[in-house]
């Protein structure tokens, strides 16, 4: 397993693919969930800053995870795109990426990250609180084809 930064032909569309099939199997979001996704990952591969990096899980040649800090303002950075493939869960590698991800936060001088979650995804949520996120905001509505609690949490640094 190999965790790397930039992006290699075929990147883009796997983790808008895994997105799209993992978030449907585990959770029954609908194809506008792919959409949500793509449209920021497609602007981010093509404008992507040095205060901004991508984390990208490959594993034997095929990506299996990712997580991204963008930028939001000079003081703020959001944490998106946070996956791995079940194969790849609870072996530490969701705390890893966390780790790194904000390591890199601190060293750019953000002083917030924030995340937007939904309230099922219990596993991440743990990873967030470890890593010190506070949940400060939700909103339950439909969206992606089903009704769920969508969820904020920040991190001062």
């Amino acid at each position: 397993m190999e965790i790397r930064h930039e992006f290699k032909p075929g990147d883009i569309g796997r983790l808008v693919e895994l997105h799209g099939l993992l978030y449907s199997e585990e959770y029954g979001f609908d194809h506008t969930f792919e959409a949500y996704v793509a449209e920021p990952l497609a602007k981010f591969a093509m404008t992507k800053t040095d205060r901004e990096r991508i984390w990208l899980v490959d594993d034997n040649n095929l990506l299996m995870g990712s997580v991204a800090i963008v930028k939001q303002s000079d003081d703020e950075a959001q944490f998106r795109w946070f996956l791995l493939h079940p194969s790849l869960r609870g072996k530490g590698i969701g705390s890893r990426l966390m780790n790194d991800t904000v390591a890199f936060c601190r060293e750019k001088g953000y002083k917030r990250i924030f995340l937007w979650t939904v309230s099922d995804l219990h596993a991440a949520a743990a990873v967030y609180r470890r890593a010190g996120f506070r949940l400060i905001e939700e909103h339950t509505h439909t969206i992606w084809g089903v009704w769920l609690t969508e969820q904020r949490y920040d991190l001062e640094l």
